[in-house]
């Protein structure tokens, strides 16, 4: 008999799926912040050993660093709230219409945003437009664009007719079908998608110090202008271990928010 309950809890817990706890839990996981905290460990430990002079002292303290970090991570999450905003509405309307003229001239546009370099972007607006935080703002939403609004038409185009005909079949308008059925099973590939587009944000928002926009570019431009290669290492190191950090949590959100079975 004890052996009979044993066999069977032993089969239980083979037939079971991991909890989300143990699931979060894996070493994996934990790669890419142990990685940043001990590059940025080792970066801290060689500018202490160094003696920096007084330009170089007035670019590496604590107050600046911060704030450049603080307006670097506000230029992204802000453009990427608006990519997000803007970009999946699109998408699921790009979706809903029968007209490829429309669908090619939408993706065209967004293809002109991806296209053009990043810096030709920010220096276009700029000297069409104005210098400062909002043209920032708007060439990394327009730079970031594409890869959203891609991912939301995939997204929706791939699910199966017959799970949209089912849905209606049971009653459910269009609306219900699009939020109860379609956008849920689109999750996974909009959320690729939102990824991609904040990594491009980290990456392209070191250039808004060109138009006096700030961000952690101030401290690499500095740094090549002054030659003070302290200045510039640690600039450069800072922005890929936001990017980094910046990828880590957005896989762990889309872990999360992926719908069951999927």
């Amino acid at each position: 008999m004890t052996m009979t309950l044993d066999a069977t809890r032993q089969m239980l817990a083979i037939r079971q799926p991991p909890s989300p706890r143990h699931a979060f839990f894996t070493r994996t996981r934990f790669v890419t912040p142990l990685v940043v905290v001990l590059v940025l460990g080792l970066t801290l430990l060689w500018l202490s050993s160094l003696n920096l002079d007084s330009i170089e002292q007035r670019t590496l303290n604590l107050d600046y660093i911060v704030a450049r970090t603080r307006e670097h991570l506000g230029l992204t999450v802000v453009a990427s709230a608006l990519v997000a905003v803007l970009a999946i509405p699109t998408g699921v309307a790009l979706s809903r219409t029968k007209s490829r003229v429309v669908r090619a001239i939408v993706l065209g546009l967004a293809n002109i945003g991806q296209a053009t370099p990043a810096v030709g972007v920010i220096i276009l607006l700029a000297i069409v437009w104005k210098t400062g935080y909002t043209t920032a703002l708007v060439a990394l939403v327009v730079y970031s664009f594409l890869p959203v609004l891609r991912n939301t038409l995939v997204g929706l185009q791939q699910i199966d007719e017959s799970v949209r005909e089912s849905a209606k079949g049971m009653g459910m308008t269009r609306n219900q079908v699009l939020l109860r059925i379609e956008l849920p099973l689109a999750v996974p590939v909009i959320l690729a998608g939102l990824r991609t587009s904040l990594v491009f944000a980290v990456g392209v928002a070191t250039i808004a110090t060109f138009i006096n926009a700030g961000g952690l570019g101030d401290m690499i431009v500095n740094g090549l202008k002054l030659q003070r290669y302290p200045v510039l290492i640690t600039g450069a190191v800072l922005v890929a271990s936001i990017a980094l950090l910046i990828d880590w949590i957005a896989g762990i959100a889309e872990d999360l928010l992926r719908p069951r079975g999927i």
